[in-house]
């Protein structure tokens, strides 16, 4: 794998949400620019990962896709227990996790967060201007102890574990040196973030398959 980092890493994607926002449907089989998100997200992964791990509370659904797929061990749903069941299958010592509405992620982002990554950090996370992204960072299986006793204090803050970690955290403007605009952070949560997409990403490789064909297909 040309990608492939020096440390073992597995790539995990959180697709546990209801969808409440988009009327239910499930964000990951929506398609932007004629293919699922989540399919985005796998092909931004190629080369990097000797595993790629979907967190999903609907396991039925991603049958046919080639990937291993898990579900929360904790029964309420939320970031951090999609993270903590990523770490807990992962076969690996690093977990690049990562939401599956961002059909944005840039390999070169993934590439700069996993080099960031040794043997003496725990978490490697971005932070923009905007703040830190815990949905595109690479986190140790160190960490599963952490998020475990958190998660049992009912405590479901992704960065409520940090205090008891090495976390490394990269700066925008290295950031913006694989990413210029950081379109690797943005998701599709609402239709309102859909139609900023249309505005931001026209005419940029990503191009909506809503502006051809007049809507966002599920």
């Amino acid at each position: 794998m040309a990608n492939a980092p020096a440390t073992k890493c597995s790539g995990v994607i959180l697709a546990g949400g209801l969808g409440k926002r988009f009327d239910g449907r499930n964000k990951a089989l929506m398609k932007w620019d004629g293919r699922p998100l989540l399919d985005h997200i796998r092909q931004a992964f190629d080369g990097f990962f000797d595993e790629t791990i979907l967190v999903t509370n609907a396991p039925a659904r991603f049958a046919a896709w080639d990937m291993t797929l898990v579900t929360d061990l904790f029964d309420v749903r939320s970031s951090l227990t999609g993270i903590h069941a990523g770490l807990f299958y992962a076969r690996q010592p690093l977990a690049f996790v990562t939401a599956c509405d961002t059909p944005f992620l840039q390999p070169a982002m993934i590439r700069l967060l996993l080099d960031h990554a040794d043997s003496d950090t725990d978490v490697v996370i971005p932070q923009t201007e905007m703040g830190l992204e815990p949905l595109c960072a690479v986190y140790s299986q160190r960490c599963l102890q952490p998020i475990t006793h958190r998660l049992q204090q009912g405590d479901f803050r992704i960065r409520s574990f940090f205090r008891q970690m090495r976390v490394r955290r990269v700066p925008a403007e290295r950031l913006r040196q694989a990413d210029p605009d950081l379109r690797s952070f943005y998701n599709i949560n609402t239709p309102a973030d859909l139609e900023k997409a249309r505005q931001q990403f026209l005419g940029s490789p990503g191009k909506p398959e809503s502006e051809q064909k007049g809507g966002l297909a599920s």
